[in-house]
């Protein structure tokens, strides 16, 4: 479980909900990282991800759950580095995305413009994803 009752902390749960896009990175069959940008929602003390069943990072997961997560930066606004490390399974008993409120209403908008309908999107992003990190750390 964080703690975001710290002064680190009330900076990483701000940006648990306000970020739209965090960096999953996932360790390919060579041990080579392999990061990409996801949507996602914090939920229950875990990330949750919606993938297309084909995507490297499901094929990853799969063989080596450790993954590690982190939020962009930048020189002229925001300064925190946040990075998360945990452990990835595919959660079966996840609803649709479409049926995941937070998520839904997080990413509506993008998807449509995705020109997906929300049931499409849930189709062809079938795949749970869901992260327990057990280590953050960053600084500001």
């Amino acid at each position: 479980m964080i703690d975001l009752t710290s002064n680190f902390g009330r900076a990483v749960k701000e940006h648990l909900d306000k970020e739209y896009v965090i960096w999953l990175t996932t360790i390919d069959s060579n041990l080579a990282p392999q990061p990409r940008p996801v949507w996602f929602i914090w939920e229950d003390d875990s990330f949750l991800i919606f993938s297309q069943t084909k995507a490297y990072k499901v094929a990853h997961i799969k063989k080596n759950p450790k993954v590690a997560l982190h939020f962009n930066t930048d020189e002229t606004g925001d300064k925190h580095v946040i990075v998360f490390v945990g452990d990835a399974s595919i959660d079966a008993n996840c609803p649709p995305a479409h049926k995941v409120y937070k998520y839904f209403e997080k990413y509506k908008e993008g998807i449509s413009n995705l020109d997906m309908t929300p049931e499409g999107f849930s189709d062809e992003y079938c795949i749970a994803i869901r992260i327990q990190p057990a280590e953050i750390r960053g600084w500001e």
